[in-house]
């Protein structure tokens, strides 16, 4: 939790100052009404004072009532404000260290870890950071102020106070040593509930598909339950604290009385009056003192749940990202090229290699296929590319430099990606096709051939707003293959230096995918890499490099590929029969 709050910025510290002064004032006013009521109490009781005096003493406790009403105000305001900013400023730092993961950290969390980890978590540590700032500062200073005068009060009286703060805060230790293994407990259940219902809604189409509601419900039930119970069970526990307080609060005051009742009876006259103004202040400030060791055990009773919350925090933003930015300036050259020397790859969790021994090279204009059947590493290899993880052996070139040595935003501007499944964002068309960053400003004439080039101006010009129409989050409102289109176009208008191609064409019939394999072709300043399961799609191609179990088992165009490489002939019969074949090379 500390090395959390290492994360606040000297704004907020120079706020939280402010507070701790704002505290002290309030404290300093509260605990200066009980002397102002004994002083009234003397006054009603000896028959001497003037209204005058009562007036005055009455007025000055209205002063230090209206005083700490302006304080607590203060206290408040800025309490929430940094507690609030530190959590924006925290969720902004976790936001932009997940930007920066690899697939692999993204899995070592989970998606659905991250964003219990960036809301419920966060939320834990602004709530006693809010609370904090108010009670765990005025607690201590007022319990402090409290017992030091009323020390010597009486010790009759000090033993029954010590008594009942003992005795809360024996209570208060049960009631942590119950619940805080069930606040660890519950972050996690928080994460597997949202795990479901993430997974839940984004297959909700197989769900429905396989008449498989009921089974997702008692899915779904289950741990909404755990949680629910686990809930239950702390909200149980604590809610014990609130009439223990209470009760032992009141008999505090009865005892405090009842006592001086017998003290007040056995004085002389003299001292009666001043006995019975030290009770009216000695009951005041038990009170006060007994409230702010009471606040303290809830502070330190939430305290374990933002810990647990704090830590899953910094387990987040001190993970060690697998990608690192290098520092190497891209080459200003005409001689585009992608090299692969010798590359090796086992994923972080695995013991076996996916890739190994890849080497080949792709030149400027020239189109390099990679296919093979499910499993053989195709899209593995283009991930590699673009760093979604990198090499475990071996280096992969782009102009020369290894990709480890580029920035990652240089490296991204070289690079046109339509991943195999399509991913669309809420906004317009426009929007969607110019998304990102490039090397140049994407115009709307860009954008318009783009779209053409993908084909996706067919049915974007039918559309109500043509290009200005809106898409919804995961381009829900347009079919598979216009999504495809439409990321399509998003990377030729980045006029890149490489297009990639993770078996995109999947998505489009076969007449479509002929046409835009046609246009790109007009591309002569690019490199085109495909990953493919469709022959169709790859005959054409400058380099074919068929994959069999993460090796290589034949690596050259269509026409020697189908009569040397029995993996591509197997994958290539399966799909054409012996005459498409023949008439396609």
């Amino acid at each position: 939790m500390i090395k959390l709050l290492r994360n606040l910025q000297k704004k907020d510290l120079l706020l939280i100052a402010i507070c701790i002064l704002f505290v002290v004032f309030q404290v300093y006013l509260d605990l200066k009404l009980p002397d102002f009521m004994s002083k009234i109490t003397v006054l009603v009781q000896s028959n001497v004072g003037k209204i005058k005096e009562i007036l005055i003493q009455g007025t000055y406790m209205m002063g230090c009532a209206l005083g700490s009403l302006i304080a607590s105000f203060f206290v408040c305001y800025l309490s929430s404000y940094v507690s609030s900013n530190f959590a924006r400023n925290l969720r902004k730092k976790i936001f932009e260290k997940i930007q920066k993961f690899s697939l692999g950290n993204i899995k070592h969390f989970k998606t659905s870890s991250l964003i219990t980890r960036t809301t419920n978590d966060i939320t834990n540590i602004e709530m006693v950071l809010s609370m904090g700032m108010q009670m765990l500062i005025k607690a201590p200073i007022t319990a402090v102020w409290a017992v030091l005068k009323i020390l010597n009060k009486n010790l009759s009286w000090s033993i029954l106070t010590g008594v009942a703060v003992i005795f809360l805060l024996s209570t208060v230790s049960i009631l942590m040593v119950l619940v805080i293994p069930k606040f660890k407990l519950i972050q996690k259940l928080v994460d597997k509930l949202n795990e479901n219902t993430r997974e839940q809604l984004s297959g909700i189409r197989v769900v429905r598909a396989f008449n498989a509601e009921s089974f997702h419900e008692k899915r779904f039930a289950k741990s909404n339950k755990d949680l629910t119970e686990t809930q239950i069970f702390t909200q149980k526990t604590m809610a014990v604290l609130s009439p223990v307080m209470i009760l032992v609060m009141n008999l505090t005051t009865l005892s405090i009385y009842f006592l001086g009742t017998f003290l007040i009876n056995n004085s002389i006259l003299s001292n009666k009056i001043g006995l019975f103004g030290d009770m009216v202040v000695f009951s005041s400030y038990a009170m006060q003192a007994i409230m702010s060791f009471l606040i303290l055990a809830i502070i330190f009773v939430m305290y374990p749940r933002a810990s647990v919350s704090a830590g899953r925090i910094n387990e987040v933003l001190e993970k060690e990202e697998d990608i690192k930015d290098g520092n190497s300036k891209p080459l200003k050259t005409n001689d585009y090229c992608v090299e692969f020397k010798n590359v090796y790859f086992k994923y972080p969790d695995s013991d076996e290699y996916i890739l190994e021994d890849i080497s080949f090279k792709a030149n400027k204009g020239e189109t390099f296929a990679f296919i093979g059947s499910t499993g053989s590493g195709k899209s593995t290899l283009i991930n590699l590319i673009v760093r979604f993880y990198d090499v475990t052996k071996g280096e992969i070139l782009i102009d020369g430099i290894n990709i480890k040595d580029y920035k990652l935003e240089d490296l991204y501007n070289k690079i046109g990606y339509v991943p195999q499944k399509a991913v669309l964002f809420n906004g317009s068309v426009n929007y969607n096709i110019a998304y990102g960053k490039s090397l140049k400003k994407i115009t709307n004439d860009d954008i318009i051939s783009a779209s053409k080039m993908a084909v996706s101006d067919e049915f974007v010009s039918k559309m109500s707003d043509k290009y200005d129409s809106e898409i919804a989050s995961g381009g829900t409102n347009i079919s598979g293959g216009q999504k495809q289109r439409i990321a399509i176009a998003r990377a030729i208008a980045k006029r890149p230096e490489i297009y990639i191609f993770d078996d995109s064409f999947s998505a489009l019939d076969y007449k479509t995918d002929s046409i835009v394999r046609k246009n790109l072709k007009k591309e002569k300043d690019s490199i085109k890499l495909i990953v493919a399961q469709r022959i169709g799609t790859i005959l054409d191609a400058d380099n074919i490099m068929v994959l069999d179990n993460g090796k290589i088992v034949g690596m050259d165009k269509h026409k020697n590929l189908i009569k040397n490489c029995k993996v591509y002939q197997e994958i290539a019969y399966s799909q054409l029969s012996e005459e498409e074949l023949q008439y396609e090379e």
